[in-house]
């Protein structure tokens, strides 16, 4: 697969067999590790009840249905490059009764198409590692976010800068999906200069590498014949070794998913 680095993450990406693979792993709609349980920990001590919420890279919709559902956002808008995802999101929303509460909008890389100070929070789950431009990123969430309102969001964060090592390089080729790493010092710093201030950074590396080894362990031993039944022996097998190298650079500290929170001055 191609290497994907410096560059936005593309329509297609996460394509069937890599949905089907991630939602084997992380339950239903989930496209990123930990499924409810990470988002109840991202959200602990950051009460969104009644507040409006946008959600960058909403991807199958699960995430803000539970923003609404158990976390009591008054609304919430889902933004993604991705049009097929979106509609399988509205779908999603629309079963669960919360067309209301719920909308997506479909948007191409770049500033979000959304009014100053329209939002009280800011929420996303590893998804800015497939933007670029961090600063401009937090730049624009800031200019959206009405005074007092935050930034709440998990992340893919590096440890370490300067040139990827071999060990990463190959995770990249492996995973064939863009990554836009910072690590957690350049994202402090990006958000600083953004403006936002209350900057708290929580490095979810440790609980990751246990996550990420039990997800192996399952992959080469109960899930794999599930795997080959639903995607073929080839793309089985590929994820299989996807997910060992994800393991080694995990444990190498060079991928370190943290929480990132934030606050824009009253």
């Amino acid at each position: 697969m191609e290497v994907k680095i410096d560059q936005p993450s593309v329509v297609g990406e996460y394509d069937d067999a890599l949905q089907a693979l991630l939602q084997l792993l992380w339950g239903d709609g989930f496209l990123s590790p930990g499924g409810a349980e990470e988002i109840r920990r991202l959200l602990a001590g950051s009460d969104i009840r009644g507040c409006n919420v946008l959600d960058i890279g909403a991807a199958l919709g699960v995430v803000d249905q539970l923003l609404v559902e158990e976390h009591g956002a008054a609304s919430v808008v889902g933004v993604d490059v991705d049009p097929t995802m979106l509609r399988q999101m509205d779908e999603r929303i629309a079963r669960a009764g919360l067309a209301d509460r719920v909308t997506s909008l479909c948007v191409m890389p770049g500033p979000l198409p959304v009014a100053d100070d329209a939002f009280d929070v800011v929420f996303s789950k590893d998804s800015i590692v497939q933007i670029p431009d961090k600063r401009g990123l937090f730049t624009d969430i800031h200019r959206i976010l009405r005074p007092g309102g935050r930034l709440i969001a998990s992340d893919w964060l590096r440890g370490g800068t300067g040139e990827y090592s071999p060990q990463m390089m190959e995770y990249f080729r492996l995973e064939g999906i863009a990554y836009n790493m910072a690590s957690i010092e350049e994202s402090v710093e990006a958000l600083q200069a953004a403006g936002f201030v209350n900057i708290q950074v929580e490095d979810r590396n440790g609980w990751y590498l246990k996550l990420a080894r039990r997800e192996l362990e399952s992959l080469e031993g109960p899930m794999y014949p599930l795997l080959v039944e639903r995607l073929g022996a080839d793309k089985a097998g590929h994820f299989v070794t996807n997910w060992r190298q994800l393991v080694m650079v995990v444990e190498r500290g060079e991928l370190r998913p943290a929480h990132l929170k934030a606050s824009k001055r009253s």
